[in-house]
C-alpha cells in the first residue's frame, strides 16, 4: 500500500510539472526572455527586485538580464539584430538617438499598436519618443531621460544681489551680466557646446536639419536658428569659456570647481564631481531649468536617455513585450527614476522626483526636450561636426548668416552622402 501511494505521488508531481502548474520548476512551458541593459543604467538592487516581481507576475517566464558596456555597443547590437540563430537578446536598451540606425536595418519590431493602445504614447517625453518613431511607427519605447540644467553657486548669486533663479532668457542674461564682475565669470560656456546651442535654436522655433520627402537638409541658416545662435553668443560672452573648444576641453566640472564661476550648463550629476574636486562647495550649489523665452515655460533642451527595443526575429515576442511594458510602466519607471536620479518617461510622472532639486529641475526641462534629427545619417554629421566650426567662427567675429549657410550646406552634404 505504501509503495502504491508513493507511485501515485510521483505520477501526480510529474503531471503537474509537465503542465506548468508548479512555477519555477523549469518545465517545458517556461520561456526565457533575454534582456540586454547597459552598465550603470540601473542598480543591481533594482534589477533584483524587478526580476523577482516580474517572474512572480509571469510564472511562465524567466528573465536573463545581461549587462553590456557602452563602448562598442553599436556593432554588437547590429550583429545581434542580423543574426537568425535564436540566441540573441529579446529586449535591448539603446540610446534614444541610436534607434533610427537600427530601424534603418529593418531589425526592430513595430510596437505601434501596443504603445498607442496600452502604454500612453501621447504622454511620453518628446525627446525620447521622437527618435524611436519612423514614419508614424513606434519602434523605441522611452525608458528614462536626462538633460542639462543650470548649476549655479548660491554664494556668488547672493554676493551679486541675484535673489532668485531667472525665469526667462532675458532675466538670465541680466543676472549673468551682474554675476560677471569682481573677478567672477558670470557663466562658463564653452564656444562649441552645440547641444546647448541646439536648445536655443529649438526654443526659437528652428532646427538643426529638416526633412522633406525623406531628404534631410541643414537648417542653421534659417532666421529662427540664427536667433538661437545670437542668444548663445551674448550669453557665452559673459564668461571666459574657450571659443574653439567644447565643454570637455577642459572638463567644465574642473573649471567650475577651481575657478570663480557662477554658472555652468550641465546635467545635475556633474555637481557631484564638482564637490569632489572642491569640498568647500558642499551645500553651495543650486539648480534651475534652462530658462525659456517666457516665464513658466522652461527652455528647450537636448534630451538624452534610453529607449527599449525588441528585435523583430525574437523567439519570445510576447514575453519581450511584457518586459518592455513592465519596465516602462508607471510603477517601475518611477522607481527607476527615484533610484538612479533620472527623469521618468512621462512629464506627468515628474512628481516622483520632486524631492531632489537637481532632478526636479531636469524633469521640468525635459518636458520641453528634443533630440537630434531622427535619421540614421545624423552620425555622419557628428563625425566631422560643422556646427562646432560654425560656432567658433561666429564667436570670433565672422558674419553669422554667411557661416550659417556654409554649415547648413555641410550638414546637407553629410546627410546626402549617406542618403
Amino acid at each position: 500500500m505504501r509503495r502504491r501511494l508513493l507511485a501515485l505521488l510521483c505520477v501526480s508531481a510529474c503531471l503537474l510539472t509537465a503542465c506548468g502548474v508548479l512555477p519555477g520548476t523549469g518545465g517545458p512551458d517556461r520561456r526565457t526572455v533575454t534582456v540586454w541593459l547597459m552598465k550603470d543604467s540601473a542598480s543591481q538592487e533594482f534589477l533584483d527586485r524587478f526580476t523577482e516581481d516580474f517572474e512572480h507576475d509571469h510564472p511562465d517566464l524567466d528573465l536573463d538580464i545581461r549587462i553590456q558596456e557602452w563602448t562598442g555597443i553599436g556593432g554588437k547590437v547590429e550583429a545581434a539584430l542580423e543574426a537568425d540563430d535564436g540566441n540573441g537578446p529579446d529586449v535591448i536598451e539603446v540610446g534614444n538617438t541610436q534607434v533610427p540606425q537600427y530601424v534603418d536595418g529593418h531589425g526592430l519590431l513595430d510596437l505601434t499598436l501596443e504603445s498607442a493602445a496600452k502604454w500612453g504614447r501621447d504622454d511620453w517625453l518628446p525627446g525620447l519618443a521622437e527618435p524611436g518613431q519612423q514614419r508614424f511607427h513606434q519602434y523605441g519605447i522611452p525608458w528614462y531621460a536626462a538633460n542639462r540644467v543650470v548649476i549655479y553657486r548660491k554664494d556668488l548669486f547672493e554676493q551679486a544681489g541675484v535673489t532668485a533663479p531667472p525665469a526667462t532668457r532675458a532675466e538670465w542674461l541680466a543676472a549673468t551680466e551682474k554675476l560677471n564682475s569682481g573677478g567672477n565669470q558670470g557663466i562658463y560656456l564653452a564656444g562649441q557646446d552645440w547641444y546647448t546651442l541646439a536648445g536655443f535654436i529649438w526654443d526659437e522655433g528652428g532646427d538643426l536639419a529638416t526633412e522633406d520627402g525623406g531628404r534631410w537638409e541643414g537648417a542653421l541658416d534659417t532666421r529662427a536658428a540664427l536667433r538661437g545662435m545670437d542668444f548663445y553668443r551674448r550669453l557665452q560672452s559673459l564668461g571666459g569659456g574657450p571659443v574653439a573648444a567644447d565643454e570637455e576641453h577642459p572638463p567644465q566640472a574642473g573649471v567650475f570647481a577651481t575657478g570663480k564661476v557662477a554658472q555652468i550648463v550641465a546635467v545635475p550629476g556633474l555637481a557631484r564631481a564638482v564637490v569632489q574636486q572642491n569640498p568647500a562647495l558642499e551645500g553651495e550649489l543650486g539648480f534651475f531649468p534652462v530658462p525659456g523665452k517666457r516665464a513658466g515655460r522652461p527652455g528647450a533642451v537636448f534630451t538624452g536617455g534610453s529607449d527599449l527595443v525588441v528585435p523583430v526575429d525574437t523567439d519570445a515576442r510576447e514575453g519581450a513585450i511584457a518586459v518592455v511594458a513592465a519596465l516602462t510602466g508607471a510603477e517601475w519607471d518611477t522607481e527607476l527614476a527615484r533610484t538612479m536620479n533620472y527623469v521618468p518617461n512621462k512629464a506627468k510622472l515628474a512628481k516622483s522626483v520632486a524631492g531632489e532639486e537637481g532632478v526636479a529641475a531636469m524633469a521640468a526641462g525635459a518636458a520641453q526636450g528634443r533630440a537630434t534629427p531622427s535619421t540614421p545619417e545624423w552620425a555622419a554629421v557628428e563625425a566631422d561636426n560643422p556646427i562646432k566650426d560654425y560656432m567658433t567662427k561666429v564667436l570670433t567675429g565672422a558674419d553669422p548668416a554667411t557661416e550659417a549657410r556654409r554649415a547648413a550646406r555641410r550638414i546637407t552634404e553629410a546627410l546626402t552622402v549617406a542618403f
